[in-house]
């Protein structure tokens, strides 16, 4: 049974989540969290960070990990081909359409249209993921880290893993030590 319901649960996930990884995320926490219990929010929220600051795809490293957590090396499996197999096999199929009708109004609305859709998706996971950084750290804390990180991408022009890891050290360094 775990075996379909991490198969089912990434597959739904990715196949509706249009645009790629950043996309899907809120789509998978709604499955790993909300739908499954696999994870709480403040493990999620965990794995999404530990996923940015690797190397590749997001969605794929979080799959895995999730996978692997509930049913080993055979869900470590079942969960990245349900993760990987949708966006390869609908990006195949979807170029040949794309390309054959490319010049259409209609599809050009069609991927117009879905992008204020994944904007709200996004907004959403990250006010769930400020609720809980300020569960865990308080506020002042989460609004200081987010407005350096801010200044540190748009102003200062650092790449975001770079910001991910240095948030890794001020936790290590500076939060272990501090009390909510």
């Amino acid at each position: 049974m775990i075996w379909w319901e991490l198969f089912w649960g990434f597959f739904v996930a990715n196949v509706l989540g249009y645009g790629g990884g950043p996309s899907s995320i809120p789509l998978m926490q709604e499955e790993i969290v909300n739908h499954y219990g696999w994870l709480t929010n403040e493990q999620f929220a965990d794995v999404l960070a530990v996923g940015n600051a690797l190397p590749g795809p997001i969605a794929t490293k979080i799959a895995a990990f999730v996978g692997y957590q509930q049913a080993g090396w055979i869900g470590f499996t079942i969960a990245t081909l349900a993760t990987v197999a949708p966006s390869a096999i609908a990006l195949v199929w979807l170029l040949r359409i794309l390309n054959r009708y490319r010049q259409s109004n209609v599809v050009k609305g069609m991927t117009l249209l879905v992008q204020p859709v994944i904007a709200v998706l996004m907004a959403v996971l990250t006010w769930q993921m400020g609720e809980v950084s300020i569960r865990s750290i308080g506020l002042w804390h989460s609004l200081g880290i987010a407005a350096v990180s801010l200044w540190a991408m748009t102003k200062g022009r650092i790449h975001p893993a770079l910001v991910i890891v240095a948030a890794f050290v001020y936790g290590g360094l500076v939060l272990s030590h501090w009390t909510v």
